[in-house]
C-alpha cells in the first residue's frame, strides 16, 4: 500500500484477508474501468474535435455524454481513491498521535470513518429513488432526433460505486476499531 493508505492489521487471517481481498478486487476493477472511460473520451472528444474542423462534421452528443461519463467516473473510481488513502483530508493530528497515542488516532479515525460512512449511506439512500425513476419511466438526456442516452446506465454507476465505497469504509472502521482494541498488532504499511 502508499503512504497515506489505510493500514492493515499485521496478523490478519482467514475470513478477514478475503474480505479485503474481494473488496480491494472489487475497487480495482471499479477504478480500471474508469481509466478505460476516460481514454475513451479523449478519443471520442479528439475525434470529435477533429470532425469538426476537417469534415465539418461534428459527433453528435458529445457534451452530453462527457457531462454524463464524468459523474461516472467519479464513482467508478471513488472507493478505490478512499482505499489508498488519496481522500482530501489532513493527517498531520493522525500522524502526530500515531507514535504517541496509537488507540487515541485509531479513535480519531473511527470518527472520521463513521462521518463518511454516514454521508455515504445518505448518498446512496438519495440515488437509489433516482436510479428507478430513470429505469422505469426510461428517461434520457440529449435531444430527439440528434441524439439520446439513457440516464439510467450512470445512476447505476452512482449506486456501485457508492456500495464499493461503503464497503471499503467499513472495513477501514473495522481496522480502526482493531486499533482501538489491540494498538500494538497494526501492520502500518508506511
Amino acid at each position: 500500500m502508499t503512504h497515506g493508505a489505510t493500514p492493515e492489521p499485521a496478523d490478519g487471517s482467514g475470513w478477514g484477508q478475503r474480505i479485503r481481498a474481494t473488496a480491494d478486487t472489487i475497487s480495482n476493477a471499479l477504478n480500471v474501468i474508469g481509466t478505460l472511460l476516460i481514454l475513451g473520451l479523449v478519443v471520442l472528444v479528439n475525434a470529435d474535435v477533429l470532425g469538426r474542423n476537417l469534415f465539418l462534421a461534428p459527433i453528435s452528443g458529445v457534451p452530453e455524454i462527457v457531462s454524463m461519463s464524468i459523474v461516472a467516473i467519479v464513482f467508478l473510481q471513488v472507493s478505490q481513491a478512499f482505499r489508498m488513502g488519496r481522500f482530501t483530508r489532513t493527517d498531520a493530528l493522525l500522524n502526530a498521535l500515531g507514535s504517541r497515542a496509537p488507540r487515541l488516532r485509531a479513535a480519531v479515525e473511527l470518527v472520521y470513518v463513521a462521518a463518511a460512512l454516514a454521508l455515504v449511506w445518505f448518498l446512496l439512500s438519495a440515488s437509489w429513488p433516482l436510479f428507478e425513476k430513470a429505469w422505469q419511466r426510461g428517461t434520457y438526456v440529449g435531444t430527439v432526433g440528434d441524439f439520446t442516452a439513457p440516464e439510467w446506465p450512470v445512476k447505476l454507476v452512482i449506486l456501485i460505486g457508492c456500495m464499493a465505497l461503503i464497503m471499503q469504509m467499513l472495513i477501514a472502521g473495522a481496522i480502526a476499531l482493531w486499533g482501538i482494541v489491540e494498538p500494538k498488532s497494526r501492520g502500518d504499511a508506511r
